[in-house]
């Protein structure tokens, strides 16, 4: 539905929340197109020329210079609620609130004068810690992929939707990098005292709730729930597991498992009640997929509904290439959850049973699955560590190990430590095991050894998940300190100790050594503010 607001809303239909744009300083001379439905706004964005319609039916849209997340040019404003409290460095930005003003100004001014979309929302599947969100964007296909991504309010409940955080989305403006403070004409502002994020300068969809997720990371553990960047499915019985797991790691396609109900695939919050979802959708990566390696995701980018971003199509047939990296290596698809079949209908989980944190080693000197105390979990979920290969960025040109905090780095505002300490809590509480699974090389790093077989993997998941992994015996990697099971059902005993699949046992020392710095260099930075159970589980040079 379509009004514009000088008019009064009761003329209007009930999509319309009476707490209108008015506060965000929006002055209404244009159309508000509120809360449309899929169909609503698929229409208006194929109207307004902002992408394609596939041969199967999904819309497709290019982002053009800006295909990935800008980390350069996200900022929190630095203010009285966020001085000491935000995690200030080279992931958390500060400007100052002259300069948000000065860019909210610009902001309000430049949606005035524009056909604008409104998105009402929940971020959250937890009633009493959802979070009412507004998204307005100058695009309608960017408030498709918001009602995609979040949960939406029932009819009823719009007319009296009140948002508590609201998303200002404008591609088409710039900001001036020398008056406003920014890094280039890009900018994702969060202000967490005002609660508005303001996004322009980019048309990537994903800083949308990634902004939101930021928000909801810093607010969640003040009410003592861990926000987490995972994945999640549980069992008939209840029995659920989570995900941690850096891009390329597995965290997707290990939690899609058929057997179990899937919770989410991205953006958790763990509290007393268990685990819930923060999305209503999924942000799947699209390159080199196909039907046999993820038949559900596959089926989705050819369903009406889903937004396909950044990927090749065939002008003349609309056909999608999937193995086509000319754009980006980011391909994406956004669809909402309830459309995979075994997803969970209500979003929530038990406490789990098991958490497993991936990498992928591509060095082939971590053992691909070992068992984790509670405060080597800790010390791990503060390391964050997998590997880059080479040929998957420009200039790599052998493995580079990564480290992100939290599994999530770049969305965390608060010190680290915070989400460790509740990590060891939720797990000291809750009886969950931890697990790492390295899903990277074995027999060697990339080059000389094979990546671990997924089938493998997949046995090992599986054990950890029916409890048998649990039941086996152990024993100390002398180099990493973790435990190794001894037997795991339908994995070659030798795949388990990584040593015994290298014939160099020389070089396996070597490169474990050279890993093992690396570990040791990253942890410094933690270890002030980290409780000493923790620093004497770390990794070691000298071990």
């Amino acid at each position: 539905m379509v009004c514009n607001l000088e008019i009064d809303l009761k003329s209007c239909t009930s999509r319309v929340s009476r707490f209108g744009l008015h506060s965000l300083g929006l002055k209404d001379k244009k159309n508000v197109f509120w809360n449309l439905n899929t169909p609503e706004l698929f229409e208006e964005a194929c109207r307004r020329g902002e992408g394609q319609v596939t041969a199967n039916g999904a819309f497709m849209a290019l982002t053009g210079e800006h295909s990935g997340r800008s980390p350069n040019d996200r900022f929190i404003v630095h203010e009285s609620l966020t001085g000491d409290e935000v995690f200030w460095g080279e992931i958390n930005k500060a400007i100052s609130e002259e300069n948000f003003l000065r860019l909210q100004k610009k902001m309000q001014s430049h949606l005035s004068e524009k056909d604008v979309f409104v998105q009402d929302c929940y971020c959250g599947a937890d009633f009493k810690n959802r979070l009412n969100i507004r998204v307005v964007t100058e695009n309608a296909w960017h408030n498709l992929f918001a009602r995609n991504m979040f949960i939406q309010p029932k009819l009823e409940e719009l007319e009296e939707f009140e948002p508590e955080f609201s998303v200002l989305h404008a591609p088409s403006l710039l900001a001036e990098p020398e008056k406003d403070g920014t890094n280039s004409g890009t900018f994702i502002i969060v202000n967490l005292e005002k609660k508005v994020i303001l996004i322009g300068g980019t048309a990537y969809a994903g800083e949308i709730k990634k902004s939101i997720f930021s928000v909801m990371n810093f607010l969640m553990p003040a009410r003592g729930i861990l926000p987490m960047h995972c994945s999640a499915n549980t069992s008939e019985s209840g029995d659920s597991a989570i995900f941690f797991g850096l891009s390329g790691t597995g965290k997707t396609t290990l939690s899609a498992d058929s057997s179990r109900t899937l919770i989410g695939d991205d953006e958790h919050g763990w509290g007393a009640s268990g685990v819930f979802n923060f999305e209503g959708g999924c942000y799947a990566k699209t390159i080199n997929l196909t039907r046999e390696s993820e038949p559900e995701i596959f089926d989705l980018c050819h369903t009406f509904g889903s937004i396909i971003e950044n990927v090749m199509m065939n002008p003349m047939t609309r056909k999608l290439d999937f193995f086509d990296k000319s754009l980006t290596e980011n391909g994406r698809v956004s669809y909402k959850i309830d459309a995979v079949p075994n997803a969970s209908q209500t979003g929530w989980a038990k406490h789990p049973k098991n958490i497993l944190m991936l990498t992928c080693d591509a060095f082939g000197v971590l053992p691909p699955i070992s068992k984790l105390s509670s405060p080597q979990a800790m010390y791990h979920f503060l390391s964050g560590y997998t590997a880059k290969v080479a040929g998957t960025e420009r200039g790599l040109k052998e493995p580079t190990a990564t480290f992100s905090t939290c599994f999530g780095a770049p969305f965390m505002p608060r010190d680290p430590a915070v989400y460790a300490k509740l990590l060891g809590k939720q797990m000291a509480e809750n009886n969950s095991d931890c697990w790492l699974v390295n899903t990277g090389w074995s027999g060697g790093g990339v080059g000389v050894g094979e990546r671990v077989p997924i089938a493998y993997t997949r046995a090992m998941v599986n054990s950890v998940l029916d409890g048998s992994l649990a039941r086996s015996e152990f024993h100390q990697d002398p180099n990493f300190g973790v435990l190794v099971p001894t037997f795991c059902s339908d994995v070659p005993k030798e795949i388990l100790s990584p040593k015994e699949t290298w014939i160099d046992k020389r070089a396996y020392d070597d490169v474990a050594q050279k890993l093992t710095i690396l570990f040791d260099s990253n942890f410094k930075k933690f270890e002030p503010s980290v409780d000493e159970e923790v620093r004497s589980v770390a990794i070691r040079a000298d071990r």
